[in-house]
């Protein structure tokens, strides 16, 4: 069976792993869960540095296109650059998860790279709890 390739924002592998159910929306935190839910089957991804599926049912995308294109956009391209990947590399998902948790997580990175996002509370807390 042909398995169909999921684009997915490189920085939506830090968010991925922080997830807690909580986001800007209902439907955000509805449409989240399902795609974490379906990545966690490790499916093959395509990074992008551009809107996916995640970004479909945020409140912020507008017209495929992010209120906060330009710092998303940094997130992207920095956890694609700590990776060692670029977009349009395809691997599957745990392959992104263990590159993020190897070059960025373990060595205590992700506020340099997020820390101004909104829910930098929320990824800070789960990074310190067991």
């Amino acid at each position: 069976m042909d398995e169909a390739v999921i684009p997915l924002r490189a920085h939506h592998g830090l968010c991925l792993r922080f997830f807690q159910g909580k986001g800007y929306s209902g439907a955000f935190v509805e449409n989240m869960a399902r795609k974490k839910a379906m990545l966690e089957e490790n499916p093959l991804v395509r990074l992008t540095d551009q809107a996916d599926e995640i970004c479909r049912a945020c409140p912020n995308n507008l017209c495929g296109q992010c209120e906060s294109a330009e710092k998303v956009r940094r997130y992207d391209r920095t956890v694609l650059s700590l990776c060692g990947l670029t977009p349009g590399d395809v691997l599957p998902y745990r392959g992104l998860a263990e590159r993020v948790l190897g070059s960025i997580l373990i060595p205590g990175r992700r506020e340099d790279i997020c820390g101004d996002c909104q829910w930098t509370d929320l990824c800070q807390y789960k990074e310190e709890t067991p």
